[in-house]
């Protein structure tokens, strides 16, 4: 005799995983798509060079999804954050004092090349905290539970940045009026 129940029982299984794989699948894609251009773009203006960029940000996304199957933004960024930390010295330390002696920026638009020229000339950790704090608005807090280190480092840290920042600057402008 027939068993219908025996015989489809185990298809109705596959369309079930199937399905279920689809659609861990699209949830992924949607993890991806939500976090590619931030990863991509701290990428590139850590490491100045787009293929490189490219392969950290893939790296990041494979490292991501090995811890788990449904990342969210802090697991990404933890993974960049490693990525990162394998090709740049990213050890935070207390900023060295950085002396600004009229800077002469006040009134003086800066063209973007010009930033992102000053940007790569910072050193990793000050350029990584700046892009995290500066460019891509995280809190001070955030940057010191997904960095480990304390908030006031932080923060002086990115004051350095900022300060660097502007004496690089000062020094293009003026050697753009010599």
């Amino acid at each position: 005799m027939f068993n219908f129940e025996r015989e489809f029982s185990g298809e109705s299984n596959l369309v079930v995983s199937q399905a279920a794989k689809q659609s861990c699948e699209q949830q992924q894609r949607d993890v991806y798509e939500s976090h590619r251009h931030r990863t991509f773009s701290l990428a590139f203006y850590m490491t100045g060079n787009e293929l490189e960029a490219e392969q950290i940000l893939a790296t990041t996304f494979i490292r991501a999804f090995q811890q788990n199957e449904q990342p969210d933004g802090f697991a990404v960024d933890s993974a960049l954050v490693s990525e990162l930390s394998e090709r740049f010295p990213l050890k935070i330390e207390e900023p060295p004092a950085v002396v600004s002696q009229g800077l002469g920026l006040s009134h003086r638009n800066v063209r973007r090349p010009d930033l992102e020229a000053a940007v790569c000339n910072l050193p990793a950790n000050e350029r990584l905290l700046f892009l995290l704090r500066d460019v891509e608005g995280y809190t001070p807090a955030m940057i010191a539970r997904l960095l480990d280190i304390p908030e006031p480092q932080v923060l002086r840290t990115c004051f350095s940045a900022r300060i660097r920042l502007c004496q690089v600057l000062a020094e293009q402008a003026r050697t753009e009026a010599a």
